[in-house]
């Protein structure tokens, strides 16, 4: 693979962009809402024109676009893909490289309440000895690493690409965080670059029962492969859609502020540990921070193709999911995770040397609960420092 450069990156929308979104804002055309509806069907009707007339009335940008550019920012071309990723370094010289992996429906904002702990955190309460070097990418084909324009961009091949990208930042060992997409390409990881990858953490496993006879489930696990059902029954229609028809979708989303953000607000409510009440957990400034890196990147047609990319590499054979991971291996479970496993089904699938439950959050784990996250990613990768 040819290196090119690592260059410096800003977060610069221009006022065009904000004008445009400001025209569809004030045009939004509500469908006609069905009386007592709420969230049964799908997004609130209520709840989506009190947040769009916030994002047209009240949100401010420029703010979020500063709070941006107060950290550093790199891009590179990888395969042929141009590559973005926050980087910071800890003020600890012997810090440990740690890089996070983000999802869908989320990005690179999900982290920005734990950048500062992970990298000082003598200054946040903690100990100097627990600092990392953070490098938290977006996925290929989302926000500043999109849109893709080739095929073929899933997690194995995304896995390689962050191999690459910590090498050009001269980290020849590190270790590896995600959640969502992000624990499939953090597994990846570890299978694509053992010398280097020193151990991995994960907020995501789907329950692998495999041979198992069933009258041996325990409780746990018969709950973790209840919430499956439930996950797949209730909430897998946008994967069918994603993974299938991403086009057909991306057209409106990527047309519509407004239904983009019905999309991606959806999931935000579903997924979190908020009893129904999503802003219990995340505030509007933080729901449409996320939305808007779709918005202004014009990548919800890309992120979405993402499912369709890891379908294919499943069907044809190009994707070892379920390969047992040897390195050094921390799994937590949050309550409201829409996967989760059992401590014994993740021990036969990985080299387990963390394992934790959390009392509370669920699947946007470093959003909704950074002091936990953090906390437990600390605690994970002492075994490895």
């Amino acid at each position: 693979m040819t290196s090119a450069p690592v260059a410096p990156f800003r977060v610069e929308v221009p006022d065009a962009v904000l004008g445009d979104l400001q025209h569809r804002l004030d045009a939004t055309r509500f469908p006609e809402p069905l009386p007592g509806a709420g969230w049964d069907y799908g997004t609130d009707a209520a709840y989506l024109r009190e947040l769009v007339a916030y994002w047209r009335d009240g949100y401010d940008w420029r703010a979020t676009e500063a709070r941006l550019n107060g950290l550093s920012h790199a891009t590179t071309e990888i395969d042929g893909q141009r590559i973005h990723c926050v980087h910071v370094r800890s003020p600890v010289p012997d810090a440990l490289p740690l890089v996070l992996t983000h999802g869908w429906p989320g990005s690179i904002v999900e982290f920005l309440d734990v950048i500062g702990p992970l990298t000082d955190p003598a200054a946040h309460g903690g100990d100097a000895a627990d600092a990392f070097h953070v490098v938290a990418p977006s996925l290929p084909g989302y926000a500043f690493s999109g849109p893709t324009h080739d095929r073929g961009w899933e997690p194995g091949r995304t896995a390689r690409a962050w191999a690459e990208l910590m090498a050009r930042l001269g980290y020849p060992r590190y270790v590896a965080q995600g959640g969502d997409w992000g624990a499939f390409v953090t597994t990846q990881l570890a299978l694509a670059d053992p010398d280097h990858v020193a151990g991995i953490h994960v907020n995501m496993l789907a329950p692998n029962p495999g041979s198992d006879d069933p009258s041996s489930f325990t409780p746990d696990e018969q709950a973790a492969l209840a919430a499956l059902t439930t996950y797949l029954d209730v909430e897998g229609g946008y994967f069918r859609i994603q993974s299938t028809k991403p086009h057909t979708l991306g057209f409106a989303l990527d047309d519509s502020p407004a239904g983009l953000g019905a999309w991606i607000v959806e999931k935000f409510r579903a997924w979190s540990d908020c009893d129904g009440d999503i802003e219990t957990v995340f505030t509007k400034d933080q729901l449409l921070d996320n939305v808007m890196l779709y918005w202004v990147t014009g990548t919800a047609t890309s992120s979405v193709r993402y499912y369709y990319e890891f379908t294919d590499a499943l069907q044809h054979g190009r994707l070892p999911l379920g390969a047992r991971t040897e390195i050094p291996t921390g799994y937590t479970r949050y309550p409201k995770e829409i996967l989760r496993t059992s401590r014994r089904w993740a021990e036969r699938d990985h080299h387990l040397v963390h394992f934790a439950d959390q009392p509370r959050g669920g699947h946007f784990a470093a959003m909704e609960q950074p002091a936990l996250f953090v906390d437990d990613v600390r605690a994970c990768f002492r075994h490895v420092r």
